[in-house]
Order: structure tokens, then sequence, then C-alpha cells
């Protein structure tokens, strides 16, 4: 499985609910950085920190792949194929 398989595939709750802490905590540590008013130094160095850690916690939860899930969807794409040409009309 490649990475864009990976981050298509569905993904357990729980890591859904950790890419959007991580997530979250980007959006309040970008606009921390970027505030126009002068912050100290130690504000700053910390939000650039928190701002890699939501990249780096958003990015492992987005590839976390729920494994049922996927076999779900396979099979349900699998029988998709199968009765794609079936006829609809109830004759045979």
């Amino acid at each position: 499985m490649n990475i864009v398989e990976r981050a298509k595939a569905p993904t357990p709750k729980f890591f859904r609910v950790l890419r959007t802490v991580g997530l979250a905590l980007l959006a309040v540590s970008g606009s921390i950085v970027a505030a126009p008013v002068a912050l100290p130094a130690i504000v700053v160095t910390v939000a650039g920190y928190a701002a890699v850690a939501g990249t780096v916690l958003s990015a492992v939860s987005q590839v976390t792949v729920d494994d049922d899930a996927k076999r779900e969807q396979e099979i349900v794409k699998r029988l998709q194929e199968e009765n794609k040409y079936l006829p609809r009309d109830g004759i045979k």
C-alpha cells in the first residue's frame, strides 16, 4: 500500500480526533507566530515547536489505516463490479 492509498483509506476514530487536535494546534501556533504585535521570544519559540508537533501529529494520524473498514470497502467495491452488468428489470 503506497502513501496515497494510505491517505485515502479510512482512518480510525481515535486518530481522526488526534488529526483534528493536531490541526487546531497548528492553527493556533501559526496565528501566534504571525501575530503583528511584538511577543516575547519564548512564546514565539514555543509556538514554532507547537506548529511542528501539530504538523507531525496530523500527518501521522492521516496515514493510519483502519484495516476492518478498508476490507469492507474492498468487498463493497468488488460486489459493485460483479453486479455491474446484471439486468435491473428482473428479466434473466
